[in-house]
């Protein structure tokens, strides 16, 4: 990871300062770097030492990054990792730019691997993921939203760069398709399993250790698990508060809603949906060759459930 953050200071060299300092504004905000750190794990479990593991997990980074740029716009968050987002103290026109920066100089750096299929499973990936965000877009303050509808927004928005970093594992290694298919899944799994807790959190959590503000998914009128699970297990009157929240992000009653939420079960539902994708998971890693970086990617999954932020 050192090596990692060594590139990611290095590429974020621009001639434009403000580039510079909005990019090390949210880089050095403290995030997990769990995507390149699942390359890093993928990369080893399957035995690939080269210096382009370096290179593409800074690029999985540089792509998570201009999208929380990106996302932090839409949203309107005022709040990440425990700051002020970078919009709230650049602006927004200063965000979004930057982060079309991140995005090209993530696609300059693929260059440097010289393979096609990586360019490929990058270039997909994140055009998988803009599609997620739209289609996040089209469902905000939808109500009717189903468990379906809502996996197939996470494993666009959130899971796809998952997948795509186990994947460049095994591509980098030359794996056959087996190995590449048990990497892809794992990551797939991973980040859905990320994305249901990072929901849970949502109407469980904590301001302080999250880094954000309680009730930010139903203010931006997002109808998570949590939500989707309270209205199929609660009382009609219960169903109908959740329902005009998410129809008109009213945070007015979110005291209620957590009440309701946690009281119908609706977290256990939830928290059991994200055990479901950790095991999925388990069982891919358990498919790679037995060493540290195998089992470090069984640890991960594991501990997934448990993070509190």
């Amino acid at each position: 990871m050192r090596e990692v953050d060594a590139v990611i200071a290095h590429r974020l060299d621009s001639g434009v300062p403000l580039v510079g300092q909005v990019s090390r504004y949210i880089i050095s905000a403290g995030g997990k770097r769990l995507r390149p750190a699942l390359l890093l794990l993928v990369s080893g479990a399957v035995g690939y030492a080269g210096p382009q593991r370096f290179n593409l997990a800074a690029v999985v980074e540089f792509i998570h990054t201009a999208t929380l740029l990106h996302d932090d716009v839409v949203d309107a968050s005022t709040l990440r990792r425990g700051r002020a987002t970078a919009n709230e103290s650049f602006g927004n026109p200063a965000s979004v730019l930057v982060g079309d920066f991140l995005y090209s100089r993530a696609f300059q750096m693929m260059l440097d691997a010289h393979d096609m299929r990586v360019m490929e499973i990058l270039a997909d990936a994140t055009n998988v993921i803009a599609e997620g965000e739209v289609l996040q877009l089209m469902n905000m303050h939808d109500a009717s939203l189903d468990e379906a509808g809502y996996l197939r927004v996470i494993r666009s928005k959130t899971a796809k760069l998952f997948e795509a970093s186990a994947r460049l594992g095994a591509v980098l290694a030359r794996s056959g398709p087996d190995i590449e298919a048990a990497c892809a899944d794992y990551g797939q799994a991973l980040g859905t399993a990320f994305q249901v807790i990072d929901d849970v959190l949502d109407y469980d959590g904590d301001t302080q250790e999250m880094g954000k503000n309680l009730g930010d998914d139903l203010r931006e009128g997002k109808a998570t698990l949590p939500l989707i699970a309270a209205m199929q297990r609660g009382t009609g009157a219960q169903a109908d508060l959740i329902r005009h929240a998410i129809e008109h992000g009213a945070v007015d009653e979110l005291d209620s809603i957590i009440a309701i939420v946690r009281g119908t079960g609706a977290l256990d539902v939830t928290r059991a949906a994200a055990a479901a994708e950790a095991q999925r998971a388990i069982d891919c890693a358990r498919q790679l060759p037995r060493n540290q970086y195998s089992e470090g990617m069984v640890q991960l999954a594991a501990q997934l459930l448990e993070r509190r932020n």
